[in-house]
């Protein structure tokens, strides 16, 4: 008898299953599936990885209904075998899948629908591929090994059409790979221009950012666009909130503040474009590593520089700092996702990007997050700032060192860690948060699942641009402000660190009774209760704050008074005024934030932190305010008459009403003539920060 030929022996059962092509097409994107998940997961972040993760979703959502249907058919075909390590390994394996491609399914709706995929759930998936690798390698060769010892007629045809199943197989992961090659070769990125404009001017210096002490971590141009951006971190269904405060902050509008604009203006014609590079570092990041502050340059901020200040991307983009200031720091370029740049590719391109984001978040994650972040050192970066020979042309000035400030003083005990209290704990407090990134077990008071948010607005002192420039959100931006400065605004995490109350509080200290007619002398202490550095802090030579006294009688009438502000805005000469009063090398007064031009101060005051100033007056009390007749008590009508007859003073005497107040405003009136011309009604909004009342018996002579 002849043997069977090559067609009758795969018609046995077991080479019809091999040589299913739903056998062939499961296993086929399940062997796709493993290599693109594996891949994804253990190499670098890299545009092919990119183009993996896509076409690794969608294969595996073709996935899903092919197996279930071949795993139904496969078991009821072979559920009454007697139980063997062939039946125990394909169990497990079944298992394993299936829950590999439920979290599959799960991670792909979080990443299209959601704010950020379950760790949880990313950790299932993980483990059960590494799982599939552990089962289904072992399912697969016993059953080749058993059909490969056997010498029957069957395990002939079996073999061949495992062959062909191998065959297919591979066939069908090399047309995964196709496609992901395809999908890679046919991508056009956004080429960054990272080049200097050709007339670009830096002779001389020893970067080409000078004088900023910023840098690159390549030591050239970044295109402006690679660090702008931002609105598409609140259009992401991810940082909504947080972009939301970040642009109504002073980070934002840091080159879009007019007065800025104005100043760098004259800088440029005075000392030369390049000067303002100075200046660019804090104020206009992207424009200074654009090259944009140049020579010829009619507009020395970039669009994208001057819309956005310190972007999200600047921020997050630093990777070194030095404590010396002056924007002593090293940004480096990120290198962004596929389509993430939305204006060039679109809504689809967006929803593409914004799934990698958070389908594939390693990358984002490691970038944009880092311990530096959390650090004053960081803030030193920017928030301390001299002058140097360089600039003025005659030597080294200390400017405002809000990091130094703080890092002396009470805030800051070396001893006695638990009691520190640093930047971000002050300027960005805790917030009620749905961000992905809420939580944060690195950052005091924290942890992982706390649900809450560093505060992007950066509330400080500032209230009046963001209404100048009316930025959506500017009113909650003012009241805020105002809160903070008054001290009224809580911060529960560190309550426990300072006391209640105004973070600047004053307290009328006068007589309880004096002679009419007599020199009344009274001060007003002025105490820093919650300012983590001095008082005030930031350009001393435009910020004003003074105290504000008005004595009146009990008539009304004003007896006494200092620290008005006047129908001009100005604020009336010899008050008692916090400020700085720079002088250049003549000793003319830097009164248009000049600062190029500083050598020295000739007039400074200010609070340091935990420390108390005070203001001392002296009036005359008026020998005219006690007129009652002798012997009798006030006639009817007299200013000394009340209704409430337990408050009528005794006969010849009279009281002395004495009001003190802090004031704050950010520009002084000066600055604001000239930026805005000499005919401007702007002015800044002045900030009742605390007040006091105190009352002076007046006896007769």
């Amino acid at each position: 008898m002849s043997p069977p030929n090559q067609e009758d022996r795969t018609e046995s059962p077991r080479a019809r299953e091999w040589l299913s092509k739903l056998a062939i097409l499961v296993s086929g994107l399940l062997l796709f599936e493993t290599i693109t998940g594996l891949w994804i997961w253990l190499l670098p972040f890299t545009v092919t990885n990119q183009f993996q993760v896509l076409v690794h979703t969608a294969g595996g959502l073709v996935f899903l209904v092919p197996f279930l249907v071949y795993q139904v058919s496969h078991w009821l075909k072979y559920r009454t075998r007697a139980w063997s390590h062939y039946m125990l390994t394909g169990y497990v394996a079944f298992v394993v899948i299936l829950a590999n491609a439920i979290s599959g399914v799960v991670l792909t709706w979080q990443a299209l629908f959601g704010i950020r995929i379950g760790y949880t759930w990313d950790m299932v998936h993980i483990v059960t591929t590494v799982a599939i690798l552990a089962f289904m390698i072992p399912h697969v060769v016993f059953l080749l090994l058993r059909d490969a010892k056997s010498r029957s007629v069957e395990s002939q045809g079996v073999r061949s059409a495992q062959k062909r199943w191998v065959g297919g197989v591979l066939i069908t992961t090399v047309v995964g790979y196709v496609v992901v090659a395809g999908l890679v070769l046919t991508h056009d990125p956004v080429e960054w221009v990272n080049e200097f404009p050709s007339d670009y001017h830096y002779e001389g210096a020893e970067t080409p950012f000078r004088p900023s002490l910023a840098t690159t971590v390549t030591g050239g141009a970044y295109d402006d666009r690679s660090l702008t951006g931002s609105e598409g971190c609140g259009t992401s269904n991810c940082h909504e909130q947080i972009y939301d405060e970040w642009a109504v902050s002073a980070h934002r509008w840091s080159s879009m503040d007019p007065a800025f604009q104005v100043i760098q203006e004259v800088m440029a014609k005075q000392n030369g474009p390049e000067s303002t590079r100075y200046c660019g570092g804090c104020h206009d990041p992207a424009s200074l590593f654009s090259g944009t502050k140049n020579v010829f340059t009619e507009n020395l901020s970039s669009i994208r520089g001057y819309n956005e200040g310190v972007s999200c991307l600047v921020c997050h983009s630093i990777r070194e700092t030095d404590l010396q200031g002056n924007a002593n720091y090293v940004i480096d370029q990120p290198e962004r996702y596929i389509y993430e740049y939305g204006s060039e590719v679109g809504s689809s391109g967006k929803l593409i990007s914004d799934f990698l984001i958070r389908a594939y978040p390693r990358q984002h994650v490691d970038t944009y997050s880092k311990r530096l972040f959390k650090t004053p050192e960081y803030c030193a970066a920017c928030h301390k700032q001299f002058i140097d020979q360089e600039v003025n042309k005659v030597g080294w000035v200390q400017l405002q060192n809000q990091y130094d400030n703080w890092r002396k003083s009470k805030w800051n005990p070396e001893d006695d860690p638990e009691r520190v209290v640093e930047c971000r704990e002050c300027h960005m407090p805790l917030q009620d948060s749905r961000d992905p990134a809420s939580g944060d077990d690195l950052d005091s008071y924290r942890t992982a699942s706390d649900s809450k948010h560093r505060d992007h607005r950066f509330i400080g002192s500032n209230s009046m641009i963001p209404a100048l420039l009316e930025l959506d959100g500017w009113e909650e931006h003012a009241r805020l402000t105002e809160a903070w400065l008054q001290g009224r605004r809580p911060v529960p995490e560190i309550a426990y660190k300072w006391a209640e109350g105004p973070a600047v509080g004053i307290e009328i200290q006068c007589p309880e009774e004096v002679q009419a007619g007599a020199d009344v002398d009274f001060r007003v202490l002025i105490s820093s209760n919650k300012v983590g550095h001095d008082f005030p802090t930031g350009p001393l030579d435009i910020i004003q704050s003074w105290v504000r006294v008005e004595v009146t009688d009990d008539k009304g009438q004003v007896v006494y008074s200092s620290g008005t502000v006047g129908e001009d805005n100005f604020i009336a000469p010899g008050s008692f005024l916090f400020k700085a009063e720079p002088v250049d090398r003549y000793g003319n007064l830097i009164d248009r934030h000049n600062l190029w031009e500083m050598v020295g101060v000739r007039y400074r005051r200010a609070v340091f932190p935990g420390f108390s100033d005070v203001a001392n007056y002296t009036f005359n009390c008026p020998a005219e305010m006690v007129a009652a007749p002798a012997g009798g008590a006030p006639e009817e009508g007299s200013a000394l008459v009340t209704k409430d007859v337990s408050m009528t003073p005794p006969a010849g005497t009279g009281t002395l009403t004495v009001k003190a107040s802090l004031d704050y405003r950010k520009v002084d009136q000066y600055l604001l003539n000239f930026i805005f011309g000499e005919d401007t009604e702007l002015t800044a909004p002045v900030i009742r920060m605390a007040e006091d009342e105190a009352t002076i018996r007046v006896k007769g002579i």
